[in-house]
């Protein structure tokens, strides 16, 4: 019987860990050399797959040079934003099922997030549609964990331990002077405010910063937030805020375009940035105190300098596992991670139809947000906690700086 080869593409906003995920469908297709042929990596993801753009792992990162890939940020692959056709009589499906045919793909695995997974889930309707036999599965990816039907995604644990200890570092800086001050940090999120939730790890003792923290599932008013920050200066003289960058009033008006139209993606979304100046203008203005904003931007989700060994075993774990269901020829499924207990922490992988998990998502627990909107609950806390665990150790090159592999 002829061997089927595997294709594996990342796509979207890179993380800490989605090399992690490349690392374990990877490593997991050599150990099955009678059923696996050649394991092939979309440069540029879907995009560039269209363009002939491949890599043969066994060439570009031969024997134990894959394991640089567990310490490397970004998308190594590269990635892109390329929504696929609504319509499945688009030319564009056919082409790239000629395009597997002609490599002899059998096994398609997509590492992303949300719009990925749309991308998954339309190329395995158009299979099943088609009649392939080709698998197409789906590894979630995103460091804002909005994905639904998984305890939580590959990538959030690394960015809200990152957020945590960036935010506890800001507030050691933000209280050196016995003077009043206002820190605003703005942190990634649009509709989802997971990874803006965990600066509140960033705490040591009660009545620590951040003494305020706005996801955009509470509606945000300018009025209540001045007066909040009021009320912080009889607890602490300088007062560390975390926005998210999606906060927006209870009109549905983002903050951030207050001041400035916000552009839209190739996916349609609203490119948000901005709500953290915004906010630090208004502080200054109304309450006539010292105020700056810092926005984390990439960082939060590219570096590896907070890495959780937690985060990165699991992205492992996920890659391997998809692996395993692609030649059991599970299809049109995402690889889900199914939480057993929090103490002690242990979870599972599991599948989950894609279809039901495209273009939604999942945004946090009204019931965990509390403090009228600007605290989270210690069910929150249990939640995140075992995710963030664990330090990893990062290869230096003889300047010391972080060592990673590059295509």
């Amino acid at each position: 019987m002829e061997l089927k080869n595997l294709l594996v593409g990342q796509s979207g906003g890179p993380t800490a860990v989605i090399n992690s995920s490349l690392y374990g469908v990877a490593a997991e297709a050599r150990l099955y050399p009678e059923k696996i042929g050649t394991c092939y990596g979309m440069v540029n993801g879907i995009e560039g797959f269209l363009k002939g753009r491949v890599l043969d792992f066994e060439q570009a990162l031969p024997g134990e040079e894959l394991k640089g890939l567990l310490t490397t940020p970004g998308a190594y692959l590269g990635s892109c934003r390329y929504k696929l056709p609504e319509d499945p009589d688009d030319p564009v499906y056919s082409r790239l099922f000629e395009k597997f045919e002609e490599m002899g793909i059998g096994y398609f695995l997509y590492i992303g997030g949300n719009d990925s997974m749309d991308t998954v889930s339309k190329l395995s309707r158009y299979g099943r549609k088609t009649g392939s036999s080709i698998v197409v599965l789906g590894e979630p990816k995103t460091i804002d964990n909005d994905l639904v039907l998984t305890d939580h995604t590959p990538g959030f644990g690394s960015a809200a331990r990152y957020v945590a200890s960036t935010v506890r570092e800001i507030a050691v800086d933000a209280g050196v002077y016995d003077t009043r001050s206002v820190t605003i940090v703005e942190i990634m999120g649009r509709h989802a405010g997971w990874l803006t939730a965990a600066s509140v790890l960033a705490r040591k003792f009660t009545g620590d910063n951040p003494l305020l923290v706005y996801l955009p599932e509470v509606p945000f008013d300018k009025e209540a937030f001045l007066e909040k920050i009021e009320e912080c200066f009889s607890v602490n003289n300088a007062v560390v805020v975390c926005v998210s960058e999606g906060i927006r009033d209870k009109d549905g008006v983002f903050v951030c375009e207050y001041d400035s139209e916000a552009g839209l993606d190739s996916f349609g979304h609203k490119m948000l940035a901005g709500c953290g100046k915004y906010l630090e203008r208004l502080v200054r203005g109304r309450l006539g105190v010292k105020a700056r904003s810092v926005e984390l931007n990439v960082s939060q989700r590219c570096s590896v300098s907070m890495l959780s060994a937690a985060d990165r075993q699991e992205a492992v774990m996920a890659g391997r596992y998809g692996v395993q269901a692609a030649l059991n020829k599970e299809t049109g499924k995402m690889i889900s991670f199914i939480r057993e207990s929090d103490a002690p922490y242990s979870l599972v992988c599991g599948l989950e139809d894609v279809d039901r998990i495209c273009n939604k998502e999942k945004t946090v627990p009204l019931t965990w947000i509390t403090g009228e909107g600007t605290d989270l609950s210690e069910d929150f806390l249990k939640y995140v906690k075992p995710l963030v665990k664990g330090n990893v150790q990062i290869p230096a090159d003889e300047d010391g700086l972080p060592l990673f592999v590059y295509r």
